[in-house]
């Protein structure tokens, strides 16, 4: 690769391509998986995930196979994610330890890589009969709340499609000062983002912000993020649609799932797309004759365009449509794999089989999508700030 060795590859773990070639050339790393252990570059999001294997290509040479005919979940293991899936799928199992043990694990109780997998994948699979493990979850999971460089945590309540009403605005200035909140910063997602907030103060802060009707933003999970929208037809003269409401009925659809990474989604009231629907894992580009639905794709650093699944009619075929794409995605998409290198890797036309053409098998999709949603779509703000799990936010006393 032609780029310096000063430029930035990762920028949620701040490597450098010299750090990256360095570790390859002087400890003797073959594997995308190596370079992530020694060096944290593409272990966080993913997205600088091609140009990580660019690089490990470029320094290895002949040596490097990045696509193995098989390769395990991790050390752990020699089962691929696929063949997990299916085992928990088929062999009805149903917790952590039957899995290990069913499908002969290395090690007793798993690592810092499958763990995490384990978890998602029996949630995804028995919503209404397995147990949320939390020490199987990223900190951020289990504080829900984004850790930052300094130990603080930064608190991003949820807009329900972009739009806030002023005493909520209110009660988010009161938490910053009452909290003494350091700063305040509006997202790309259109959220409202509260940045210091110390640990033993988030269950204080979320009990005041519940109390005026407001719940996680879940902006530190592998979930949904947020519906991004427009102003659309209400108020833009160039709006074909109400893409505002729909947006708004489509977080209240998915917000709270479980996901195996990060999902956003947005729609754009016309085609000149200033949601930027088409750089979100599920977008839609409202139309004079209905609605485009886009899927696959994303920003960062390696930006990806999304892919035309279709176009429908009416507002409701949107929703059906787009509970049956997120479930079919929460069922086969390994864990820590976003919606872009997935719709590469199955290719689209698979999908569109599923989705679009088969409407049995989207019916389908879309009702077990809503089944989950009984048991994912609660805010854990709010438990936590009854009392939940109290130990996560306890300082920790030195005797």
């Amino acid at each position: 690769m032609a780029l310096p060795a000063n430029a930035e590859i990762c920028g949620c773990n701040g490597v450098c391509k010299g750090e990256i070639v360095d570790a390859i050339s002087k400890k003797g790393l073959f594997t995308l998986e190596e370079v992530r252990a020694h060096t944290k570059a593409s272990s966080s999001c993913g997205s600088c995930t091609g140009l990580v294997e660019a690089i490990l290509a470029g320094t290895v040479g002949e040596g490097y196979d990045k696509a193995p005919s098989k390769k395990g979940m991790c050390g752990c293991t020699e089962h691929s994610h696929d063949e997990i899936i299916a085992a928990i799928k088929h062999g009805r199992l149903k917790t952590m330890d039957g899995v290990r043990e069913a499908m002969e694990w290395k090690t007793p109780d798993g690592c810092a890589t499958c763990r995490p997998a384990l978890n998602y994948y029996l949630l995804a699979n028995w919503p209404d009969e397995y147990q949320d493990d939390a020490q199987s979850r990223f900190i951020n999971e289990r504080a829900h709340g984004n850790i930052q460089k300094d130990g603080t945590y930064s608190v991003v309540p949820r807009m329900f499609g972009g739009l806030c009403k002023p005493d909520e605005l209110r009660a988010i200035a009161d938490a910053c000062d009452k909290y003494d909140v350091p700063e305040v910063k509006v997202t790309g997602g259109q959220r409202i983002d509260m940045f210091g907030v110390k640990k033993e103060d988030l269950p204080l802060m979320w009990k005041d912000l519940s109390e005026a009707g407001l719940v996680s933003g879940h902006a530190y999970g592998k979930a949904l993020r947020t519906v991004k929208t427009c102003a659309g037809k209400t108020w833009c003269r160039f709006g074909t649609q109400n893409s505002t409401a729909l947006g708004v009925k489509l977080e209240e659809m998915t917000w709270g799932s479980w996901m195996p990474h990060k999902f956003k989604m947005a729609v754009s009231g016309c085609p000149r797309n200033c949601a930027e629907a088409t750089i979100k894992d599920f977008g839609v580009v409202c139309v004079d004759s209905g609605y485009e639905l886009h899927v696959g794709g994303n920003g960062g650093i390696k930006v990806r365009v999304t892919d035309l699944l279709c176009k429908v009619a009416t507002e409701e075929e949107v929703l059906e449509y787009c509970g049956a794409f997120t479930q079919l995605y929460r069922e086969e998409a390994h864990y820590l794999e976003r919606t872009a290198p997935w719709v590469e890797r199955v290719g689209l036309n698979s999908i569109k089989q599923r989705v679009v053409d088969d409407a049995e098998n989207r019916k389908a999709l879309y009702e077990r999508f809503k089944y989950s949603q009984q048991f994912f779509q609660h805010d854990p703000w709010a438990e936590r700030a009854q009392g939940g799990e109290a130990h996560e936010f306890t300082p920790l006393r030195i005797a």
